[in-house]
């Protein structure tokens, strides 16, 4: 008789591991309460959401001035603003590596004046595959990366999940502007440090009031799934939308520093001759 072939791991053996990963240790089995499990948007697949809103923002040009980024890896200086897709995603940890997985991926670009602002969030782990096909579905093969500290965790993240699913990877190899590199450029040594947290409050006239720090956030997604409250994880969706916000403003502000630069630059006249 062949020997037994293991089973492929249960969802509650999957929360386990996120558990471990996480170093939160069992709990006794509480008696059953009764909890807020309301989250907005609509169920486009089995535990897959998707939220949809629209901030208020200035009008902007059709094409942006980057030149005050330095960036190297455009060879033109301007770039139409309908391609530019800014992202954030939310994940189980910080670690990165194959046992760390996104659980929300939001994304906003400039539609009708304002910002649209969409989000997916997985609220059961089988969802992973359907919320990779959903986010792919967002990107035209023009489609420009917006991000903070996104080329050294939120791409690679995504790259090592559709990896892992065997689905075509859609972000490697595009054209990706992480902010954070002009950012530490321009002003690190004067400011104490170059989180986004800094960047709004300095730049954008941003405070943060009733934020979920993003290191509480796994384990709001982890207890929801367990069948508690949504309220916190509600708020992981407030910080990943507000995060969406300040790439936005951030980008415009280096717009207007490319403009007040171009403004400020000697003006060449020719030689009479």
């Amino acid at each position: 008789m062949p020997p037994a072939t293991p089973l492929a791991k249960t969802a509650s053996d999957q929360v386990a591991q996120l558990r471990k990963l996480l170093g939160l240790r069992p709990r006794a089995l509480a008696p059953v309460r009764s909890f807020d499990r309301s989250l907005a948007g609509d169920e486009l697949a089995p535990g897959l959401r998707y939220i949809e809103q629209w901030a208020p923002f200035e009008r902007l040009p059709g094409r942006l001035d980057l030149t005050a980024l330095n960036l190297a890896t455009f060879d033109q200086d301007r770039i139409d603003t309908h391609r530019i897709l800014a992202f954030d995603t939310e994940t189980t940890g910080l670690a990165g590596g194959t046992g760390t997985r996104a659980f929300m991926i939001g994304a906003a670009d400039w539609r009708d004046g304002g910002l649209r602002i969409r989000q997916l969030l997985m609220t059961t782990m089988g969802a992973e595959h359907a919320m990779l096909q959903q986010f792919a579905r967002w990107l035209e093969p023009d489609t420009v990366l917006l991000s903070y500290n996104g080329k050294c965790y939120d791409r690679p993240l995504l790259t090592t999940r559709y990896t892992l699913a065997r689905l075509a990877d859609p972000v490697l190899g595009r054209d990706h502007i992480d902010l954070l590199h002009p950012v530490r450029r321009r002003y690190r040594g004067a400011w104490e440090n170059c989180r986004l947290a800094t960047v709004e409050r300095q730049l954008l006239g941003v405070v943060r009031e009733d934020d979920l720090p993003g290191a509480e956030a796994p384990a709001a997604w982890l207890s929801y799934l367990r069948g508690g409250s949504a309220a916190k994880l509600r708020k992981v969706g407030d910080h990943n939308a507000q995060d969406l916000r300040s790439l936005a403003g951030l980008l415009v502000h280096f717009h207007r520093l490319s403009q007040f630069d171009a403004s400020d630059a000697p003006t060449m006249h020719p030689s009479p001759g």
